[in-house]
């Protein structure tokens, strides 16, 4: 363990699992709670709300900071991802003394073996992410239940950016009977709308102002969805984005929220939700809408 004096504030941060379980022992009681919020680094707002409900919620607050090589299907974005461990502290630091950092080595949490279960999501892992994105949720699915094993969490805290993880990590629990409460949170913005993400942080300014428009094309899709066909929303955004070259949409997806199925009609009982993926230059952005 070591103990960061920041600010006239002390933060625990274990870089390895066997001093942090040692330690949880200590500070948990058969009636007290423990939220967790697992995350790559490169910390925004979104990351510090998510922090501050945990904090709220639970008796003990713990935090990962850790860029999981299983989850990235392309090797340059693992190596171009944001690593500002020291000013991720800073920022934790500032929020609270009371959060409990664990920012585990790749060999501390794999053992020497860097690779990914595999796991069945009852096919929610099919769509969007999972098919551009091959062996991704074995990734998220392998450290997230590491991670809930070495942490054992009561409530553990996710973004809702992330809509298509949130509901993998649901299954997953689900299907290995983890007693551990999943809990999903709102999607936090720029003040130009963007979702905040990591990656933002490798945008230049005219960039991440310009990347303003994914926001701006999903809410008027969102209205769009109201009157039309889902034919014609998908139509609508490909349209926008085709004589755009600033800007390459992967994907536009409108799909059942329950089971990310994509779909062809509206039907009254359903609630849908809109994914996109962009790239600008060679940074690739998501985000999501309800459509509801």
């Amino acid at each position: 363990m070591f103990a960061l004096n920041f600010n006239n504030t002390t933060m625990h941060i274990f870089y390895g699992k066997v001093a942090l379980i040692a330690y949880l022992k200590t500070i948990k009681t058969e009636n007290s709670s423990v939220g967790f919020v697992p995350t790559m680094g490169a910390l925004h707002q979104g990351h510090l709300a998510l922090m501050q409900r945990s904090l709220n919620e639970n008796d003990n607050t713990v935090v990962s900071i850790f860029v999981n090589p299983t989850q990235f299907n392309n090797q340059e974005d693992l190596a171009k991802y944001p690593r500002t461990l020291d000013e991720d502290v800073r920022k934790m630091c500032d929020l609270s003394d009371e959060i409990i950092l664990y920012a585990p080595t790749v060999e501390d949490i794999y053992e020497g073996h860097t690779v990914s279960q595999s796991f069945d999501f009852d096919g929610l892992e099919n769509q969007m992410e999972g098919k551009f994105r091959p062996g991704h949720f074995n990734g998220v699915g392998t450290i997230v239940k590491r991670l809930f094993e070495i942490i054992t969490p009561t409530n553990a805290y996710f973004g809702e950016k992330d809509f298509q993880q949130l509901q993998i990590v649901k299954k997953m629990v689900e299907k290995n009977h983890l007693p551990v409460n999943v809990v999903g949170c709102p999607i936090f913005r720029e003040p130009n709308q963007l979702a905040m993400s990591s990656r933002n942080e490798r945008l230049n300014n005219d960039e991440r102002q310009e990347a303003a428009i994914i926001y701006k094309i999903l809410t008027e899709a969102k209205e769009i969805f109201q009157t039309k066909s889902p034919e014609e929303t998908i139509e609508f955004v490909e349209n926008s984005f085709k004589n755009n070259d600033k800007f390459e949409l992967e994907y536009f997806v409108i799909a059942d929220e329950s089971t990310l199925l994509p779909i062809d009609h509206k039907s009254k009982d359903k609630n849908y939700r809109a994914f996109i993926a962009v790239f600008v230059n060679s940074i690739r952005l998501i985000d999501t809408i309800s459509l509801n």
